[in-house]
């Protein structure tokens, strides 16, 4: 405990700690032994980091950093002193870092060590403070920093540019741990030099100098140890293998001969590491890959004048089902884990793999499925390219081939194929099984899946070709095909006749394919004699999907002897305008633009993209391989799936995905299909309508009462008393007032009484009114009396009473209260309309919080309640003289009331307006734009095969005098009046409401 207290002592003196008196968090401190032989104090925060939410900055990538380190001549290691400690602490915070001593407790008033995200906010101040330096002269991975130079002369230059930076956020450096123009150095756990990339010569002797295990503890930090050196060590997972299974649960601790000659091999292989290179920006860089039944291996190397260098070395164990993976698959599971080990290579570079192997013949198949699907996928993002392996002058890389599990390559073996066939149709499906085999023992075994019916020669001939097919994507020359049909043996060979139409479609195509081999011999064996093909078409007609993991599976979609409908010259790439032509070109002959940036597009685009049989394929997610279309063949791909035979009249979307399910490809697809939708006149005659709201909400207020008025007219009810049927309302928009009056007949002299009578002379002369179009509303008596005292009419739109919302809510509520006050009794209901309204304006509103009464007059009405059973204000004796001046003050704070009202409606309706314009899709009109007109009378006739829209007359849009609103003229040149923009599609003929 001495050391803590000196350390506390320390921090105490250098400002970093202060002593606590109240805490919330409280943690124990833990003493920590350093390299150098003092100890560290640390304090255990493992409760507080669990607590606090993690920062998710990124740190850089270490094997970008190293590369970027090494290879030049003069290096400077600097380490910051008490890193973390020179990053103040916020002084809301410092208590939480609180500790517990012999001595007292105390808390940081600085960035203390072992805080969750005391790393992450230690490297986003080294960005800040070093962005310009970082990548050009400087590398930094959270305290561990690295000034590098070409040229010797350029380094004192960089370490003064990087020291005046420091300065001026006051970082100070611990001379004991900094070292300046140095040839080689420590950097990230490796030993950076000019040659490259060397393995930290203290943990390769630590490991050369490990003593023979005696436990599995010992084992395990032993595989520690090799796995920060793996980079180093070629094959690393195979030859630890025998220490792998040690490590096994149900294994017991056994030291065998084979785990000592293991751990030989791996001294001896790090007792002299091979310096590895770095690449250069925009290098091709080479892979080479390595299978044996148990590990799985790859070698990273960049090619130069003085020859091929090493890069990185990747492995991996093999463990449970992997084992079972045929030899192809664990040649792809090599380059799929070297692709995601890589990751960083692999994007910045473009990777060539050298193999004999047929792997990107089934990587990049159209009817892939399964696990080699999800491979291929995997793979898509990167630009990997294929060729065959080359002679290897570096000799750890000729030792890294030389040790592959498999025979040397062999022209002749790798072009002779045997083939198994066999094809399986009954109740539960159709399918087909392949089995490959060259004479260099490479197998290759296909469960294929048949997506349409067939009889079982149907199957049997499907199973035949594909074998074909597949024979000629591994390249193979000369091939032996076995097959249990006697009767596809037998047409093949000429010895039968082929008379059924199918089966001779099916017979020739056979024979065409056959001729792009050398040689082929077909035979046909009993069923016992090809087993392992009849299990894998067996397990294709059972359709039980990733069943088998041993094995790859494939989907056909439609039989192989059939036609398209129409030929699709989908890559006729030669018009210089197509999309197509910039990456066929790339990828077919490798021509690029000339312009820099328009290659460096092409290059990252074509990674997306593979030629199959010269033609463009795009790699997909859904889907391995989407066949490209120009367009000309994408316009035909949208009728024949919208308009054809068969075919559905989709949406937009829905037609862009049933291409994409087709297999078919091209930027714009989504687009172009929305367009194509649009353009159909039987898809907007008869499509649905939109329920959707076009524009967002636009709400109608008052500034003061009684200057806005919303008129309507309720009816026809039952004749009351004097012959009345209609109801004639207005509403104020702002306090909520309503004025009725019940009408025996409906004329324009009515409306007129009624709005001078009860509205004009009660309030005074309103600034707008806002009625619907009828006929008693726009008649020249009416619309002229407005205009003579400059009273404002505004109009809603046809079949759009939302625009009057206000009258449209006063009339609900009239409506149903009648209902409920009535009964049976329907012609009382012009005696219970008053009560009805009283009511109404007596009641607190729920947009303002206040009744219509208050609102306009200033105070509360006494309402009959208060009569019945009295209230303060009907049992104080009544002054009248006091009862006016509180009357008088009432309305000298009206105006408080009114405004706060206000303020509480606009707030409701902001919240009304934010719920509406989630549900918004924006459909907008110009000048010229053709629609059709729903006929609201047609739409209620009940004939389910009749058009949702008129068909009678295409309108055009003549004016658009605000948002939401368009005058529709027909074509007779009649003007139609004013429309909501209720049905809409975004171009082309579309729906207004009439």
């Amino acid at each position: 405990m001495e050391a803590a207290e000196k350390a506390v002592k320390d921090l105490l003196e250098a400002n970093f700690i202060s002593e606590a008196k109240y805490t919330t968090w409280l943690s124990n401190v833990v003493l920590v032994k350093k390299s150098n032989g003092k100890w560290r104090m640390c304090v255990d925060y493992t409760d507080l980091n669990r607590a606090c939410p993690k920062d998710a900055y990124p740190l850089p990538c270490i094997d970008r950093l190293v590369d970027n380190s090494s290879g030049f001549k003069l290096l400077s290691f600097l380490d910051a002193y008490s890193g973390y400690n020179q990053i103040p602490m916020v002084v809301a915070d410092r208590t939480k870092t609180a500790f517990i001593t012999e001595s007292g407790n105390y808390y940081y008033n600085v960035m203390p060590f072992g805080l969750k995200n005391a790393g992450a906010t230690y490297q986003r101040m080294m960005n800040k403070v070093f962005r310009v330096e970082i990548g050009d002269m400087l590398e930094v991975y959270m305290d561990d920093m690295i000034v590098k130079s070409h040229e010797e002369v350029d380094h004192t230059v960089h370490l003064q540019k990087v020291f005046e930076q420091a300065r001026k956020v006051n970082m100070r450096f611990n001379p004991e741990k900094c070292t300046f123009g140095i040839r080689a150095g420590k950097f990230l756990g490796f030993y950076l030099t000019e040659r490259g990339i060397e393995a930290n010569p203290d943990k390769c002797r630590a490991f050369t100098e490990f003593p023979t295990p005696n436990d599995k503890k010992s084992i395990q930090t032993l595989n520690g140890m090799l796995t920060a050196l793996s980079r180093f060590v070629a094959k690393s997972a195979q030859h630890a293998l025998p220490l792998f299974k040690l490590l096994r649960k149900e294994s017991a601790f056994e030291w065998t001969e084979e785990c000592e000659q293991a751990l030989q091999h791996l001294k001896k292989a790090l007792s002299e590491p091979p310096v590895l290179s770095r690449p250069d920006v925009g290098e091709v860089l080479y892979l080479y890959l390595a299978v044996a039944f148990e590990a799985v291996s790859a070698s990273l190397i960049r090619e130069t004048l003085e020859g091929q260098k090493s890069v990185y070395f990747t492995s991996k164990a093999l463990q449970g089902p992997e084992l079972r993976y045929q030899q192809i698959e664990k040649v792809a599971l090599a380059l799929v884990t070297a692709a995601r080990r890589l990751r960083y290579y692999f994007l910045a570079h473009t990777i060539v793999v050298r193999t004999d192997q047929p792997i990107k013949s089934l990587l990049v198949r159209p009817d892939m499925a399964g696990r080699m699907l999800k491979w291929s996928l995997d793979l898509s993002e990167f630009d990997i390219r294929y060729e065959s392996r080359k002679a290897l002058k570096a000799q750890v890389l000729a030792d890294f081939v030389a040790e592959m599990t498999c025979s040397p390559s062999s022209t002749d073996g790798a072009n002779k194929w045997t083939i198994f066939v066999d094809g399986a149709s009954n109740a539960t499906g159709e399918g087909a099984g392949i089995i490959l085999e060259n004479e260099e023992g490479i197998l290759i075994e296909v469960s294929l899946e048949l997506s349409f019916p067939t009889s079982n020669n149907q199957a049997e001939y499907e199973a035949f070709l594909a074998g074909l097919r597949l024979a000629e994507d591994v390249g193979a020359k000369e091939i032996k095909i076995y097959t249990d049909s006697q009767l596809v043996a037998s047409q093949v060979l000429g010895e039968y006749q082929a008379k059924n139409d199918n089966l001779s479609e099916y017979l020739a195509l056979v024979k065409e394919r056959i001729t792009k081999f050398d040689s082929a011999e077909i035979q046909h064996v009993p069923r016992e004699h090809n087993k392992r093909a009849d299990i894998l078409s067996k397990l294709a007609s059972t359709k039980r999907k990733n069943g088998n993991k041993s094995v790859i599976q494939e989907i056909l979609s439609h039989p192989s002897i059939q036609k398209p409908t129409r030929v699709l010259d989908i890559n006729a790439i030669g018009d210089a305008n197509c999309w197509m032509t910039p990456v066929y070109n790339y990828l077919a002959h490798g021509i690029l633009p000339n312009d820099e940036k328009e290659a460096a597009t092409v290059k990252r685009r074509a990674c997306s993209y593979t030629l199959l049989d010269d033609k463009l394929y795009r790699r997909g997610f859904s889907i391995p391989v989407l066949k490209c279309a120009d367009e000309a063949t994408a316009d035909y791909i949208l009728r024949e799936i919208h308009e054809g035979i068969n075919s559905q009249h989709l949406g937009g979307r829905s037609l862009a995905r049933k291409a994409l399910r087709a297999r078919y490809y091209w930027p714009t697809m989504q687009q172009d299909a929305k367009e194509h939708v649009k353009k159909c006149d039987k898809c907007q005659r008869h499509g649905d309508m939109h329920l959707a709201p076009p524009h967002e909400l636009k709400s109608l207020s008052s500034p003061w009462p009684f200057t806005w008025w919303g008129m309507d007219i309720l009816g026809p009810f039952t004749r009351g008393n004097l012959q009345c049927k209609y109801l004639i309302v207005g509403v104020d928009y702002f306090n909520k007032w309503v004025e009725a009056e019940p009408l025996p007949e409906i004329t324009s002299f009515r409306i007129l009484r009624f709005f001078k009578r009860d509205i004009l002379c009660h309030f005074g002369i309103p600034q707008a009114v806002v009625t619907d179009n009828g006929t008693q509303f726009t008649d020249k008596t009416f619309r002229g009396f407005l205009t003579k005292i400059n009273t404002k009419h505004h109009f809603t739109s046809v079949e759009h009473p939302q625009t009057n919302g206000q009258a449209e809510a006063a009339n609900r509520v009239i409506l149903r209260e009648l209902r409920r006050r009535l009964g049976d009794a329907k012609k009382q209901w012009v005696e219970e309309l008053p009560h009805v309204l009283w009511a109404y304006r007596t009641t607190p509103h729920s947009t303002t919080g206040e009744t219509p009464f208050r609102l306009a007059y200033g105070t509360e009405a006494v309402i009959p309640v208060e009569i019945g059973e009295s209230s303060r204000r009907t049992e104080a004796p009544l002054d009248e003289e006091m009862n006016d001046e509180a009357m008088r003050e009432e309305l000298d704070l009206v105006e408080e009331i009114r405004t706060a009202a206000s303020l509480k409606e606009a707030s409701l309706k902001q919240l009304v307006a934010a719920r509406h314009d989630t549900k918004v899709i924006k459909r907008d009109f110009e000048v010229g734009s053709l629609v059709l007109r729903r006929n609201a009378k047609d739409s209620h006739e009940g004939k389910s095969l009749c058009p949702t829209r008129t068909t009678q007359e295409t309108s055009s849009i003549v004016v658009v005098p605000k948002p939401n609103t368009q005058l529709a003229m027909g074509c007779s040149g009649r003007g139609t009046g004013t429309y909501t923009c209720q049905d809409p599609h975004l171009s082309g003929k579309t729906t207004l409401d009439a």
